[in-house]
């Protein structure tokens, strides 16, 4: 089996952070929010890291992230293109949004030869994760006719923002700690310990425990799921065009719950204490820098994280 493989989502477009959020820097060196993420999974044994971005900005991209980290680890580029879809289908009028996280992952294909994770470039995950999440990766490969996945957990109280609303994807799971369920929520706010969530813009609000279980897109899988990925993906089109066609996603929660509930996989839910960090807003990036200045001084991370 191939060696497990970082796929790093970072060609989200930041409409509510106002900029390109995945390239504004919050450590002493200029590091980057994916800096410490995938220096964590560095250490947790992963070699390879591939990064999906978008056309436009991947000469930026390169200049600001490829070079350094090109010294550490092989780095492989993906594009994510709203083209990107089966024959048959053509990108609606007036869409602009990217497909989602689902889609994301599939523009990766080609570059990921063997099991893989994915994060989210502009979230910090804590070292944990990526240890535990290895770790699962290199231990379980598919047994037949089902996929052996694993989705890092946290605690929701540790993954809210005090600046607005958040998505997350609220997790159920067994006694065994396999995950039964991702429900995504869109719009999750923070409520003193704990937090609400609204379906109707805020007509009413429906309160979720801080110490509810929420995937921060912190999964790992096997090769096989890109190709349950892209099988189901006219379905979720044929679907979407009819009825959302300009901001329908292709979630990766949404073909997770649809491979359980199918009985073609199951999802290992590793839990991690360590607090989320990412900057969904503008205002999230001084707790960022402090944070991330505190977790250095305590000697969590080098002050130069790759020496260049």
């Amino acid at each position: 089996m191939n060696k497990p493989v970082l796929v790093v989502m970072a060609a989200g477009m930041g409409s509510r952070y106002g900029g390109l959020k995945q390239l504004d820097p919050v450590g002493g060196h200029g590091q980057l929010i994916l800096d410490y993420s995938v220096y964590d999974a560095r250490r947790a044994g992963f070699e390879t890291v591939v990064f999906v971005i978008k056309r436009e900005m991947a000469d930026t991209f390169r200049a600001a992230v490829g070079g350094r980290l090109g010294r550490v680890m092989e780095v492989r580029y993906a594009c994510q293109e709203l083209s990107d879809l089966p024959p048959g289908y053509a990108v609606p009028p007036g869409r602009v949004k990217p497909w989602g996280t689902c889609h994301a992952v599939l523009a990766a294909r080609s570059a990921v030869d063997g099991p893989f994770a994915v994060i989210n470039a502009d979230d910090y995950y804590g070292p944990e994760g990526f240890r535990k999440l290895y770790r699962y990766l290199e231990d379980h490969p598919d047994r037949p006719g089902c996929g052996e996945y694993a989705m890092v957990g946290y605690r929701l109280g540790n993954t809210v923002t005090a600046h607005g609303s958040v998505a997350r994807g609220v997790c159920e799971e067994d006694g065994g700690h396999y995950l039964t369920r991702v429900t995504e929520r869109t719009c999750i706010e923070q409520d003193g310990a704990d937090a609400r969530y609204t379906e109707d813009g805020g007509a009413t609000w429906t309160p979720l425990s801080g110490e509810a279980v929420v995937s921060m897109n912190l999964w790992g899988f096997s090769r096989g799921f890109l190709d349950e990925a892209q099988a189901r993906f006219p379905a979720f089109l044929d679907k979407t065009l009819a009825e959302n066609p300009l901001k329908g996603e292709y979630f990766l929660p949404s073909v997770v719950t649809q491979l359980l509930e199918e009985g073609r996989a199951r999802v290992k839910v590793l839990h991690s204490a360590d607090r989320w960090h990412g900057v969904t807003y503008r205002e999230d990036r001084p707790e960022v820098v402090r944070s991330i200045a505190d977790m250095t001084a305590r000697g969590l991370y080098p002050e130069n994280l790759w020496g260049v």
